[in-house]
């Protein structure tokens, strides 16, 4: 049984009554008071019931199952058992003397220990049960309320901070638009869809090969040829074909080396790995193609533990690929707490820095042997003039040409020009001519230009079967004469047409290898506009890369100034030499200048140049070209002061002319040439050349001698 302390006193239940439970021995000066049996318990009226309930202190009993039993209300010291309110003094000796009375009409043995608390009345009790249920349903409400909010944010911040699942569609990563398409990834450098896998062979096309991993395969779309140029031959392969050949020899393979889809080509990867130093692998799942072409000293981290390649550097970036423990990832750049990786099957993508270990270097090699373009190279600085011929009689003038020069190496005479779009060549070609040279010790390199108005310089250049006639009709007249070179001075190449100008030297480079003539290209200053003439490559096949160094301003130019002015000579030396070797660059010079006439735009001929470029300048310009003797001798007849321009490293004169105009003149003579002529030492380039012999005074060839000898 249960037991509940009030104020000192036991109540028993009516079972230990029963029993004969004998009595409790009272602390001095209290009264036990026996409880009623039981039978006469039972007696009790149902109206008297509550009075009983509420003489009787609170418990809780707990039966066999273990639920718990009523509790009961207590009852304060200043209420009687009928509920009448008590005197202080009253209750206070009931305490004391430790005998509650009953009230009058009350059957049940006050057998109860007094209990100080207040006591409440049921219907009190019921409301404060009421009150602690609302209570607990509010807090109860709220901390879902909480929950919910918590779990709302938690999404939010999830969604917004968190790492997405979602991957990136690799068809849409590597640009794959059709079954036949495959992507392909380059060292680096994830390129378009290039690629294709048929029949388990790989292909890439043209362009991807030629841009980046070898220029020397040449595609002619025109006629469905595809060349690669070796040091002494040429590789041909026809659309379809198995086969090939090197000159004039043919050779097969087990698969198709040429295919076109539409009008694009492409070219199986074996076959340009035979001429390149290059490795690679394929995959599915969708179809790529993993080429290595750099070789040395490569990045790598393993992955501490499992996690993902992701497209751009950032959780909420796309999943390109998932990556395990401990494989191994090529380290391309740090990006923040990212770093950019390539996997080993071509992804290249974003992986958190902290889930990879430190990188280690290693070096990557492939047992390749490329084939050397070889050159020719004279043993002494080579001192060269252009000599203007334009017709035969001008041949028989060689030797009083050459009568007045000193230390001279090499002629270049004007005597070809192509004379149409199928390669045919006009010819002043003149053995007597080179027979004179030589017997002055003078070799002879015939210059071949592409000035006839006649000419597409596309439609000439891009068909292989006019390039080769143009070729052919070179070498023979050079073989005919005795000619020592070639020299080309083409011109004006637009920029679609570039890579079949460089084809173009290189099959000559060939020819003249093969016949042991030397190859000479004439360029401008390296500028912006004019990288199609792929300067680099020039440097490798042909044997010389000549520097234009003048036309600053032409005949053509909006204001008035040098032809050649210090800056830009050393401008163009310095670009050159950073595609070039020294020894294959020779600088030319100007043996002629400019006159420059000034005089004030009308505001009619303004008005009718808005908005172009001849807009911009104030002044109407018109220029002669003269000679050093001929620009001496205005200068001189105009009695102008002649002063020296230290930036330009020339003599400048300027003078008024009787129709108000301006002239000036910005002079090329000893003074000036000597400052290019140290620019050429200074850089230890192998010779230098003037445009053109006849327009230079006798003094400038002693000059000359100074610098080549």
């Amino acid at each position: 049984m249960d037991e509940r302390e009030t104020t000192g006193r036991r109540v028993r239940s009516d079972s230990e009554q029963n029993k004969g439970t004998k009595k409790r021995q009272t602390q001095p000066g209290r009264e036990t008071v026996r409880p009623r049996g039981t039978s006469e318990a039972r007696k009790i009226s149902r109206t008297e019931e509550p009075r009983r309930r509420e003489g009787q202190v609170r418990s809780r009993r707990t039966d066999a199952d273990g639920d718990a039993a009523k509790v009961r209300p207590k009852r304060t010291l200043s209420e009687d058992r009928s509920g009448r309110k008590r005197s202080g003094s009253q209750g206070y000796e009931e305490l004391q003397s430790g005998v509650v009375k009953r009230s009058p009409g009350s059957k049940k043995s006050a057998g109860v220990k007094k209990n100080t608390g207040t006591k409440r009345s049921p219907g009190a009790k019921r409301k404060k049960k009421k009150q602690r249920i609302r209570i607990g349903l509010f807090l109860l409400l709220f901390l879902v309320i909480v929950l919910i909010l918590g779990a709302a944010v938690g999404t939010v911040l999830w969604k917004k901070y968190g790492p997405t699942k979602e991957t990136y569609d690799l068809d849409k990563y590597f640009g794959i638009e059709s079954e036949r398409q495959a992507g392909v990834t380059i060292d680096n450098e994830v390129i378009t869809a290039e690629g294709m896998i048929v029949d388990g062979q790989a292909y890439l096309s043209y362009e991807a090969v030629r841009d980046y991993l070898n220029d020397r395969f040449y595609w002619d779309a025109n006629e469905n040829i595809l060349l690669y140029t070796l040091p002494q031959a040429m590789v041909r392969v026809d659309v379809g074909s198995k086969d090939y050949t090197i000159s004039k020899d043919t050779k097969s393979e087990d698969y198709v080396i040429l295919k076109t889809e539409g009008s694009k080509a492409y070219i199986a990867l074996d076959f340009v790995q035979q001429y390149t130093n290059l490795e690679y692998k394929t995959y599915q799942k969708p179809d790529r193609i993993m080429i290595i072409s750099e070789w040395g000293e490569i990045k790598t981290a393993a992955v501490k533990r499992g996690t993902q390649v992701r497209y751009r550097g950032g959780v909420k970036s796309p999943i390109l690929k998932e990556v395990k423990k401990g494989e191994k990832l090529i380290a391309i750049e740090d990006e923040g707490d990212w770093k950019k990786v390539r996997t080993e099957d071509g992804l290249i993508g974003y992986v958190q820095s902290s889930k990879l270990r430190s990188e280690e270097t290693e070096t990557i090699d492939r047992d390749f042997t490329e084939e050397e373009f070889t050159s020719i190279r004279k043993d002494k600085t080579i001192n060269l003039v252009w000599h203007v011929v334009t017709n035969q009689t001008a041949n028989n003038s060689v030797l009083e040409a050459i009568a007045n020069t000193k230390g001279l190496t090499t002629l270049s005479p004007t005597w070809f020009s192509v004379a149409d779009n199928d390669g045919n060549l006009n010819s002043l070609a003149s053995a007597e001519y080179v027979n004179y040279a030589h017997q002055s010790g003078i070799e002879v390199w015939g210059l071949v230009d592409n000035f006839s108005d006649e000419i597409d310089q596309m439609e000439l250049l891009s068909h292989t079967t006019a390039r080769e006639n143009l070729e052919n009709q070179l070498i023979s007249q050079a073989l005919q004469t005795g000619l020592d070179g070639i020299n080309v001075d083409f011109e004006l190449i637009p920029e679609e047409a570039g890579e079949h100008f460089i084809q173009f030297i290189r099959e000559m480079s060939v020819k003249c290898r093969l016949n042991n003539l030397v190859l000479s290209v004439d360029n401008y200053v390296p500028m912006g506009y004019n990288q199609q003439y792929h300067r680099k490559e020039q440097g490798i096949v042909a044997d010389y890369v000549i520097i234009m160094g003048y036309d600053e301003h032409y005949g053509g130019s909006y204001e008035a100034g040098s032809v050649a002015s210090y800056g830009y000579v050393k401008s163009g030396i310095e670009e050159t030499l950073k595609e070039v070797p020294a020894e294959k660059v020779i600088n030319g010079m100007p043996f002629y200048t400019r006159l420059w006439n000034e005089v004030p735009k009308t505001e009619e001929e303004l008005a009718e140049q808005t908005g172009t470029e001849a807009a911009e300048y104030p002044l109407k310009v018109t220029s002669e070209t003269l000679g050093m003797q001929a620009a001496k001798k205005r200068v001189s007849d105009a009695g102008a002061n002649v002063i020296w321009d230290d930036t330009a490293k020339q003599n400048y004169a300027e003078w008024e002319g009787t129709d108000g105009s301006t002239y000036r003149i910005w002079l090329e003579d000893a003074a000036s040439l000597e400052a290019k002529l140290q620019l050429m030492k200074d850089n230890k380039l192998a010779g230098t050349a003037g445009w053109r012999l006849g327009l230079e005074t006798s003094d400038i060839w002693e000059l000359i001698v100074k610098y080549v000898n």
